[in-house]
């Protein structure tokens, strides 16, 4: 529940990083452009990277690059079709849900959440109405997830790992928690932009509710069966899980230091397992039409503007903050845009549980793509993972 972390290529691009690794044979490199030394050499995992493995896969002109590390707590060797989990990589399905609902006329993104669930905002604090596209493209300011809460340890937060919260309890201890005051808005609907996690259990709400299923059922039918995702898992309700065999491990650090593979969790109806291979297939058939018709998916690329027609500031400088728009709105209905170096614009996806930080990042034209996937090994820093940051430039920053 924790939110995003800072995005792959956002921070490579700003930093200029570079795997040092840049020699590679004619043949090598021949392959559609994909260094693939350098691609060897971005997911070796350096001892400063807090990270215990990776696996990684990447597409560029037709041509395909697989790989991985090994675990270094247990020195196995890790599949490249290794399980791991999503975090925050299901807020795009969330989103196409909701785009075909309104394909389907069952919802009109620009109602607000106030009419279509009634009384779940508290009106004595949020008097202004928010639509459905400002929870989906973070301009709603609603407050984060249990926002006010105190922190937890780090054996807190191994033990309470396993722990299954419904949307309806996200939302109840967010906006009418028990003994903490209560939230308010942020910033008037539609006046900023803030990358906001809060915004998509209330559309996880709206969805069983619109729908009368479960929102595993809805994401099953209508995303991974049609894409054949065979591989994606999600969180059943109230179950704790281990991820599926083969799977990437992810460690927490106990209090004294010993690591914790954290693989059992429990999570949120939208919880996720999902592999390198299916993720690619997710971010091809959402981009090529296989999800959305054309006005829905113009959606994924347009980010909010104000009365202007300038996209609004961002909140703070942690996300959108590379690229000729620094500081103003980079995440549309579901997915952040971030430029590179050559003008080529990627979109896509970051996500962070316990133990994981993945992502998954493409071009429209889907000549680009990119998938990974870290295991940490100790609390992760704050920013893009620096395996991220070298695969990003070893797989398109020349």
């Amino acid at each position: 529940m924790r939110r995003s972390a800072a995005l792959l290529l956002t921070a490579a691009v700003t930093l200029g990083v570079v795997a040092p690794a840049q020699a590679a044979t004619t043949t090598e490199r021949a392959a559609g452009g994909l260094d693939r030394a350098a691609l060897r050499d971005a997911i070796a995992v350096r001892p400063d990277d807090r990270t215990s493995g990776v696996v990684a896969e990447v597409h560029k002109n037709g041509h395909t690059w697989r790989g991985t590390s090994g675990d270094l707590i247990t020195g196995r060797r890790i599949s490249p079709d290794a399980h791991f989990r999503i975090g925050s990589i299901t807020k795009p399905m969330e989103a196409v849900i909701l785009l075909q609902l309104s394909a389907e006329g069952r919802v009109d993104l620009d109602r607000s959440v106030q009419y279509y669930l009634p009384g779940l905002l508290p009106e004595d604090r949020f008097k202004e109405p928010v639509t459905v596209r400002q929870l989906l493209n973070h301009s709603s300011g609603l407050p984060h997830d249990l926002e006010g809460a105190p922190g937890t340890s780090p054996d807190d937060e191994i033990e309470r790992r396993h722990d299954y919260l419904t949307f309806d309890e996200v939302i109840r201890q967010t906006l009418r928690p028990e003994g903490r005051p209560a939230p308010g808005p942020r910033f008037g609907p539609g006046t900023r932009q803030e990358y906001n996690s809060f915004g998509y259990r209330v559309a996880g709400k709206l969805i069983e509710e619109i729908t009368g299923n479960s929102y595993q059922d809805e994401v099953t039918t209508r995303i991974l069966e049609p894409l054949g995702m065979w591989e994606s898992k999600p969180v059943m309700p109230g179950r704790s899980k281990p991820v599926p065999r083969p799977y990437l491990p992810g460690y927490l650090p106990k209090g004294d230091g010993t690591p914790v593979d954290v693989n059992v969790q429990g999570g949120l109806p939208s919880s996720m397992t999902s592999t390198t291979g299916d993720l690619d297939r997710f971010v091809s058939g959402l981009f090529d039409g296989r999800l959305l018709r054309p006005a829905q998916a113009a959606e994924l690329f347009t980010v909010p503007t104000g009365a202007d027609g300038k996209p609004l500031p961002y909140a703070n400088d942690s996300n959108c903050n590379t690229g000729p728009g620094k500081g103003t709105a980079c995440y549309s209905v579901g997915l952040m845009s971030v430029p590179l170096p050559d003008g080529t614009v990627l979109w896509g996806k970051t996500g962070s549980d316990p133990g994981y930080r993945s992502g998954v990042f493409a071009s429209r034209d889907l000549t680009r793509r990119a998938v990974y996937s870290t295991g940490t090994a100790a609390v992760p820093a704050d920013g893009a993972p620096p395996v991220s940051l070298r695969l990003a430039m070893a797989a398109f920053g020349n």
